[in-house]
């Protein structure tokens, strides 16, 4: 990587290799870390935990990393985040062009308030970011600490769907970290592709493996090929749930509980958000003492529920909605931004969005909750 000064507003891109850090002390999570390059061939995914642990899921090598970014400076509130032409400037800082680079994901360190983005350059190589102040940092993934584990029962890589598209990218399509687990959806290579994993973390060799089935309204059909998009975890009556949505869009609803290893879990299908779309982010946020959920796609704005709807709905959706975009059960609020396809918790106040303005000018924006 070179050393450019981009100008006004956006500061130098240094290549750092942060986990050879001495300033941080190793944690009880990080202590039996290897150190060295662990080879990661791509990156779908990115999702914090604790010490400043960041997840990375990789598709091509289906396997789940964590790495030990060494980002424990503690920060209560970020400062307000307005930066235009931002696919350009990240272009520019790694000596290349907007047209040759696509961000995959990003995520934001709970702890440092810096945020992460998973970049992939033309020839395929994976590249990760850290933003703060201005600064952009080349995090080095060849000389890190880590731990690694490999996906059971992967799809595999010559895999494709009806359409000849491959689909050994869903081998990992969402990763979230929840209570000394690493949680992940994706496919595997089973008779019922649709699968939700449950790794403890430390990285041990056990991994719990659900197979999921859904009612799909706008398909008229229970399928249980089609991965979850993005999750998150939700908790109604003191038990918890996996709130998944899926394309063409349903959310669905799982009992925690069931999703255990080797059985074949039914989903309450509790929405359909309307068809011709797939959802991209899902966070949580509260405003005046309630929570919202809000969720980014590829053809709706950012939808926002409430969580007080989603709890009250008792139903269960087997009908099918015949037409299209349509949508029916738990209601939802479109809010005025369009075309926002990553996005996060920033701060308690806060969240941060990559958007594509009207203009085509991509933009790295936060917003404060109240105003959403």
């Amino acid at each position: 990587m070179k050393k450019i000064i981009l100008g006004i507003g956006i500061c130098t891109l240094a290549l750092i290799g942060i986990s050879a850090s001495t300033n941080n002390p190793t944690s009880e999570l990080t202590k039996d870390f290897a150190f060295g390059n662990p080879e990661i061939s791509s990156i779908n995914s990115l999702s914090f935990g604790p010490d400043g642990i960041l997840f990375v899921g990789d598709s091509k090598n289906a396997s789940i990393y964590a790495l030990d970014t060494k980002d424990v400076e503690k920060i209560d509130k970020s400062e307000g985040i307005d930066m235009g032409e931002f696919d350009a400037k990240v272009a520019a800082a790694l000596g290349t062009t907007a047209d040759k680079i696509k961000i995959n994901d990003m995520a934001v360190n709970p702890i440092s308030k810096k945020i992460y983005f998973a970049i992939n350059s033309m020839d395929g190589t994976p590249v990760l970011l850290s933003l703060s102040n201005g600064n952009f940092e080349n995090i080095s993934l060849k000389a890190i600490g880590y731990s690694q584990v490999e996906l059971e029962n992967a799809i595999a890589e010559d895999a494709k769907d009806k359409r000849g598209r491959p689909q050994r990218i869903w081998s990992i399509s969402d990763i979230k970290y929840h209570k000394g687990k690493v949680l992940v959806s994706g496919l595997s290579n089973k008779e019922f592709a649709s699968t939700f994993r449950s790794i403890p973390f430390p990285f041990k060799t056990v991994q719990d493996q659900a197979s999921l089935e859904i009612w799909h309204a706008a398909h008229g059909q229970y399928e249980t090929h089609a991965p979850i998009k993005t999750f998150d975890v939700i908790t109604m009556d003191n038990t918890e749930y996996l709130m998944a949505s899926y394309t063409c869009t349903p959310l669905v609803l799982f009992p925690m509980s069931d999703l255990k290893d080797g059985v074949h879990t039914k989903g309450r299908t509790v929405a359909e958000l309307g068809a011709g779309n797939s959802p991209l982010d899902m966070i949580s946020y509260e405003k005046e003492g309630k929570k919202y959920f809000l969720m980014a796609n590829t053809n709706r704005p950012v939808m926002r529920l409430d969580y007080e709807d989603i709890a009250n709905f008792k139903e269960t959706i087997t009908d099918t909605v015949s037409e299209f975009g349509v949508a029916t059960g738990v209601p939802y609020d479109n809010l005025p931004m369009p075309y926002v396809f990553q996005m996060d918790t920033l701060d308690s106040e806060n969240v941060v969005y990559v958007q594509r303005t009207a203009s085509g000018e991509m933009v790295l924006r936060s917003r404060p909750t109240k105003w959403m």
